[in-house]
């Protein structure tokens, strides 16, 4: 699958909520430094130990019927930031402004409190009820902005942010919108947790994606946001934006619930489409933001793809070293930092790698990297055998 039309899909502004950083200047800090602040400590109890990546800023406080849903609070706050950047106070009424978001725990785990009433009371009240049906994502963000256009809230677990993206660029393809909000957000979880460690895929020790040694991933929290807008829309306002959605591909691998082709034959699809939408070769590409999870079968499968695609000598890199997987938000704050690269003109350190793995033919990036170009893309793999590929591109 791709996006199809003709209209230029610009990126206006973007917002990053991670434990790198809150906001562009803190999160370019952490990579310019190679830092990152994995907790021992986790926000629920349970059995399990293992570092994630945690948010400690403030929150927004929202309105009290959306106000205990983490995941929205952290999407408001990069929705702001991305809003900010973008120049944007406030939509008038003739502005269609549609917001598609991705998420897993927001609209999927979030009503475990409502069955852990229900297990002790044959009656329980329905807050929680309540709490989990102002929690849809897409609809939330639309609420609380006071917009109008078409809303979509996608859980297609690890891809979910890049497919908001996707989306988004499609209704703007199409004429539907004149401004989208796009993008992830997600909150650590208790069920997300024991999932994958009940899958034996989270390692015990800080993440360390692409390398020999990698035992597995560390979960994250956060949100990634972009505010995608028409060219007319940006021509009516006088904005001269800097970066378009050049193209995006989607397509699943039909192979493993939980795993991907051993050939990455999905991803290496969704790229191929990806750059079929955005009339260039391989080539053409100065790096990939890859989705680098530190898992054995998923590391080795992308792996694998890259150096196919793109030749021994690509320029790749994880930043989930930094932010562990955000799983919804990961594809927002992934594309975000795709458009940072690009617009600073370096990438960190692959920060965890340290030695080459014998099932990888590539090897990330070990330090900070100067680089030029005018597209890099961002990649994001899921259960399901979903694959997904967001191509970005810089106007000087």
């Amino acid at each position: 699958m791709t996006t199809t039309g003709t209209s230029p899909v610009w990126i206006a502004g973007i917002g990053v909520v991670s434990a790198a950083g809150i906001g562009l200047p803190a999160t370019l800090a952490a990579f310019r430094n190679s830092v990152r602040r994995p907790s021992a400590v986790l926000p629920f109890e349970t059995s399990i130990s293992c570092p994630t990546f945690q948010v400690t800023a403030d929150l927004p406080v929202l309105p009290a019927r959306y106000n205990n849903s983490r995941t929205l609070r952290l999407t408001m706050l990069a929705v702001g930031q991305a809003l900010a950047e973008a120049g944007i106070q406030g939509f008038n009424a003739a502005t269609r402004v549609g917001v598609a978001a991705g998420t897993t725990v927001a609209s999927q785990l979030n009503n475990i409190p409502f069955y852990e009433a229900y297990r002790r009371i044959d009656s329980p009240p329905l807050d929680a009820i309540h709490d989990y049906l102002h929690a849809n994502l897409a609809q939330a963000v639309g609420d609380l902005l006071q917009v109008t256009g078409p809303r979509m809230t996608i859980v297609n677990a690890c891809s979910s942010g890049t497919d908001a993206i996707g989306v988004a660029a499609s209704w703007i393809h199409a004429g539907l919108c004149d401004v989208a909000i796009a993008g992830g957000g997600d909150e650590l979880n208790r069920v997300a947790l024991a999932g994958f460690w009940s899958l034996g895929v989270s390692s015990s020790e800080p993440c360390a994606p692409f390398d020999r040694h990698r035992a597995g991933l560390n979960l994250g929290e956060g949100a990634g946001i972009v505010v995608l807008e028409s060219d007319a829309h940006a021509r009516r306002r006088g904005r001269k934006n800097a970066f378009q959605v050049a193209g995006f591909g989607t397509a699943c691998d039909a192979h493993h619930l939980t795993a991907p082709h051993p050939e990455g034959r999905g991803l290496h699809a969704a790229i191929s489409w990806a750059l079929a939408q955005g009339q260039i070769g391989p080539a053409q590409v100065a790096f990939i933001n890859a989705h680098g999870t530190a898992t054995a079968d998923n590391d080795r499968a992308e792996g694998k793809v890259l150096a196919r695609i793109f030749g021994p000598e690509v320029r790749f890199l994880s930043t989930k070293g930094y932010t562990g997987h955000t799983l919804g938000a990961a594809g927002g704050l992934e594309a975000a930092f795709t458009i940072l690269g690009l617009r600073e003109g370096w990438l960190p350190a692959s920060m965890g790698f340290e030695n080459p793995a014998d099932d990888i033919p590539v090897a990330p990036l070990r330090q900070r990297t100067t680089i030029s170009g005018e597209y890099a893309m961002s990649t994001s793999l899921a259960f399901g055998g979903n694959n997904s590929a967001v191509l970005i591109r810089r106007f000087a």
